[in-house]
């Protein structure tokens, strides 16, 4: 606690001989390490609070200034220690400065009247012209976010989670504009109602105003020239730079905004990068990518996501105005020039290519290519499991979580083949099967909904399928005793909430504890979405028991049965790595695939097949 002291007469004095003023130097307080020969050219009203200003800081690499303030106006300021603060254009008004901050060439810095700072503000996702379905504060993360975007027609729910933010802010909200510890703010023009934390790092920003700049020395955030945020709030370890544009969003952890992005009503989550283009009323989760200036993100749910140049969504389907959503599920890759008219569903991990129109539902079908070709629209089942780009995808989202140090508040499950994706193959290899028994198999082409399906992709779409399954039974054998589980909780459907598999039994007992009070704070139910997350092995494994025994219809996993089950894997792995490779070939033969990039690639996949074949009876 520091202890703060009148200035004394002679300090008051070389304040004035270094050319500053006070409406009343009665109102300045200052700590014992004060030194008034530091402070030049300095106007103070109301009151005063200023710690020591010995020391140095560094401004710049091998750049060492003496700690102090000058050429600054400033009122209703609380300084901390070892900051050095000068050049201010206009003003600093009504705001606290916490230790070892530097602040140069900025216009100003102030607190209005009912600033809230970002926190507790009602923004509408997916349908942009809604009522309003999604809270921001610092403590939201992709679960909860995607927990009332999902049930926002559910009013008791609604109600309380309301209730829990808003004690949330209300403990947690400064009574004025508040920067943290170890903070750099130069050549920027104003903030405003704003909480800026610890070793955030603030260069060029155009408008910082009624947000919250969650950083900590840990997770330090960056915020750079030509950046305008407003009424939104930015977690750790996130970096916004490049005449970006923000207004009532959310950026999570470790994301990055850049080039000129503009966004409006959206929230990015985990990891996500976006640049050039745009986002409105756009729910990105984990991994969410868009690098192209003319990209458009709107209305859409989206996780493990990759638009293509020129991606667009149309979310007025008819004239009722911008009301219409949709839903492509983790792992969806747009490519250059995709347009999908909403609302639509797409399944996991597939591929959009072209004009794609009659609102397709293909979250039956994962792994699918949907190709528009004039006014035909196709589907080709299962295609994107045997890909180079699928393979890659897979292996690179656990490498580039930049996410650093302390509590990751997204749950992020990077299983791509696990109970929610397996619960659609299996549907979707029903569905090819029960539409080749009733067409017969001399047809040319199956019709599914409004999308046309080529009789030989058909019966290629369900060997992919039965790939994956063989596949992802063995994994999980490799993982679990082949014994009954004890626990019937992971049974059911499974769903993925923005980056958390879980039964939507699990889901649904957290809604009844939330309203019920069981879960009586944002800190209660952020755990609980921890527990679930951790809890994943054990639920994989009661769901995954009863599929393996339906699959090969059996009633126990004997010596046998697990022999057949390894050696079923063995076979669809080695075949599907031969598929990849089958891809990986045919995009070198066009000839813009370096010899030793190509090389490298398939030594890993031969080296991956015999370190698998080996794990199997270590």
């Amino acid at each position: 606690m520091r202890t703060y002291r009148n200035l004394t007469t002679e300090e008051i004095k070389i304040l004035t001989d270094n050319g500053c003023l006070a409406q009343d130097w009665q109102q300045i307080t200052v700590t014992d390490g004060f030194n008034p020969a530091h402070c030049h050219r300095v106007t103070f009203y109301g009151t005063i609070k200023i710690g020591s200003t010995e020391g140095t800081i560094e401004v710049s690499d091998e750049f060492i200034k003496l700690c102090g303030l000058n050429n600054a106006t400033l009122r209703n300021v609380t300084i901390g220690d070892g900051c050095l603060i000068e050049n201010i254009g206009n003003f600093i008004n009504n705001v606290t400065i916490g230790d070892g901050c530097y602040i140069a060439n900025v216009s100003n810095i102030n607190t209005r009247n009912n600033a809230t700072f970002g926190q507790g503000r009602l923004i509408s996702v997916l349908n942009e012209v809604g009522n309003g379905n999604l809270l921001l504060f610092s403590e939201l993360n992709s679960q909860l976010a995607a927990l009332m975007v999902k049930h926002s027609d559910n009013k008791p729910l609604m109600d309380r989670l309301s209730q829990l933010v808003k004690k949330t802010v209300e403990d947690h909200r400064p009574p004025c504009t508040t920067i943290g510890n170890h903070v750099t703010i130069v050549s920027s023009n104003e903030i405003c109602n704003a909480v800026i934390g610890d070793g955030s790092f603030i260069g060029g920003a155009s408008r910082i105003y009624e947000s919250t700049i969650d950083s900590t020395c840990e997770n330090p955030i960056h915020i750079g020239t030509g950046v305008i945020c407003e009424h939104s709030v930015v977690s750790g370890g996130s970096k916004i730079a490049g005449s970006v544009k923000i207004i009532d969003c959310f950026v999570g952890e470790a994301c990055e905004l850049a080039n000129g992005f503009t966004a409006a009503s959206s929230v990015f989550f985990a990891n996500s990068y976006m640049a050039n283009g745009e986002a409105c009323a756009a729910f990105c989760g984990p991994f969410s990518v868009s690098h192209h200036k003319s990209s458009l993100l709107i209305g859409g749910m989206f996780s493990f996501y990759n638009a293509g140049s020129a991606t667009n969504f149309s979310n007025h389907a008819y004239k009722m105005g911008p009301l219409h959503y949709g839903i492509l599920e983790r792992g969806t890759k747009t490519a250059s020039g995709a347009y999908l008219l909403m609302p639509a569903n797409i399944g996991s991990f597939s591929v959009l290519f072209g004009k794609l129109m009659y609102h397709p539902d293909t979250r039956d079908l994962p792994f699918s290519y949907l190709i528009a070709y004039s006014d035909t629209m196709y589907i080709v089942p299962g295609r994107n499991f045997a890909t180079v780009g699928l393979y890659r995808d897979i292996r690179k989202w656990p490498n580039r979580d930049k996410r650093r140090g302390g509590e990751r508040k997204s749950c992020v499950n990077f299983d791509w083949l696990s109970p929610f994706t397996i619960s659609e193959v299996l549907r979707g290899k029903k569905i090819l099967e029960r539409l080749r028994e009733a067409s017969g198999d001399k047809v040319s082409t199956y019709n599914y909904h409004e999308y046309v399906i080529k009789a030989s992709l058909l019966r290629k779409g369900i060997e992919y399928y039965d790939l994956a399954l063989r596949i992802y039974m063995g994994a999980v054998l490799k993982r679990h005793k082949p014994i009954k589980p004890e626990s019937t909780e992971g049974e059911g459907n499974w769903i993925d909430l923005a980056g958390l598999l879980l039964p939507e039994t699990q889901e649904q007992l957290l809604i009844d504890d939330i309203i019920n009070g069981q879960l009586g704070s944002i800190q209660a139910i952020l755990e609980r979405f921890r527990h679930i997350h951790n809890c994943y092995n054990e639920l994989r494994w009661s769901w995954s028991y009863h599929m393996i025994l339906d699959y090969y219809g059996i009633t126990e996993l004997d010596d046998a049965a697990v022999e057949r089950i390894r050696a079923d894997y063995v076979e669809a792995r080695r075949k599907w790595i031969a598929l990849i490779k089958e891809d990986a070939e045919k995009e070198y033969s066009l000839g813009d695939v370096e010899p030793e990039v190509f090389n490298d690639f398939i030594d890993k996949l031969d080296h991956e097949v015999d370190f698998e074949n080996q794990r199997l009876y270590m």
